[in-house]
């Protein structure tokens, strides 16, 4: 199986200083964007960043310090004319400042180059320790790497599962529990930690013909994680929170006359004295739309719109320094797009600038 470039949301987050931060996979490297002072408006950039090898497939994770470790997964042609693979990372500490030396941490086949090549894309998340990275396996299954308390990474650990399409996701909650989605052709499969920084154990598997690459996890609240797919058929969003040792029920937020084919993006944030969970996605037609609902009420379902133009990927949000909502989006021609929540009542945002 082979490493498809899937879109992904996470890639716009507030470092330790209160600034945002946009990341791109790039040529060799990737591209940065960051605001000049936190809460914007100003952006610098884009920066490239050269990592010679890198894939253009980022994941990202934040700590609870504003921290960025950023993973990808890197091809090189050695001096015997073979393709090397391995994960490697590097971590930001302050927006716009360097980062640290990428770092290998290799792949659960060692020196078996043939199995290596076929791994899939990382997917990371920040438990209470540090960083988990997982990847699909030659197999079809999932491994998973994570550092201690310590700082010390441990083996790549084999978490089974099967089928597994590319595009793994993963989110933790605010004290620290950490829980991974992974999508197959007739099966949702996920693994949850019982407590923060524990082991992770499989969640009895969803039965579901869900849609690949549309996978995305968010910290819905004290506890919670929720995970978001489409179904292949109609593309419309499906939705689950684990509920102790069982995965919990799917609920469908609806069928959208525009619903798109990639993940969908989420936020928490207060409105109008109300907690409530913004999305965003990319629709069919391209544009990016927004949609709200009371965190932890998705029966409630949502209603969509549209906003701004045509754009590439898939849409990212996050909350700047002020606690406003931040859509970001990219242009078809790679330029970054932000249109911030208003100072007004409700949930809605200014006017979309090109940085």
């Amino acid at each position: 199986m082979a490493r498809t470039a899937t879109p992904t949301t996470g890639w716009l987050l507030r470092g330790q200083d209160g600034r945002l931060t946009a990341y791109a996979p790039a040529a060799n490297g990737l591209l940065r964007w960051t605001e000049t002072r936190p809460g914007g408006p100003e952006w610098t950039g884009p920066e490239h960043l050269v990592v010679p090898g890198l894939e253009p497939h980022l994941s990202l994770c934040r700590t609870e310090r504003g921290y960025v470790y950023l993973f990808g997964v890197r091809t090189r042609v050695t001096d015997d004319g073979r393709t090397e693979t391995d994960v490697v990372y590097a971590t930001q500490f302050q927006p716009g400042r360097a980062l640290t030396p990428w770092r290998s941490i290799g792949t659960p086949y060692g020196q078996d180059r043939d199995r290596a090549a076929q791994i899939g894309a990382p997917a990371a998340v920040v438990d209470k320790h540090g960083p988990n990275v997982f990847i699909r396996n030659a197999g079809g299954g999932v491994c998973g790497r994570r550092q201690d308390a310590k700082g010390v990474w441990g083996p790549w650990l084999d978490m089974k599962g099967s089928n597994v399409l590319d595009a793994l996701c993963a989110a933790a909650t605010e004290d620290g529990r950490a829980e991974l989605l992974a999508l197959s052709g007739e099966t949702v499969q996920s693994w949850a930690q019982d407590e923060p920084g524990g082991p992770l154990r499989r969640v009895r598997n969803i039965p579901a013909k869900a849609l690949s690459g549309t996978g995305s996890c968010f910290a819905a609240g004290p506890g919670r994680v929720t995970h978001f797919w489409r179904d292949a058929a109609e593309r419309a969003l499906h939705t689950h929170t684990h509920e102790g040792t069982e995965p919990g029920v799917p609920v469908s937020l609806g069928a959208y006359e525009d619903d798109g084919d990639g993940p969908v993006a989420a936020v928490r944030t207060t409105v109008d004295g109300h907690d409530c969970t913004v999305l965003a996605q990319r629709t069919a037609s391209g544009l990016p739309a927004v949609a709200a609902y009371p965190t932890g009420d998705e029966a409630a379902g949502v209603f969509w719109s549209k906003t701004g133009e045509v754009c590439a990927g898939a849409p990212a949000l996050a909350l700047d320094a002020h606690g406003r909502v931040v859509l970001a989006a990219f242009a078809p021609d790679g330029g970054l797009c932000v249109t911030r929540q208003k100072d007004e009542s409700g949930l809605a945002l200014g006017r979309w600038v090109r940085v």
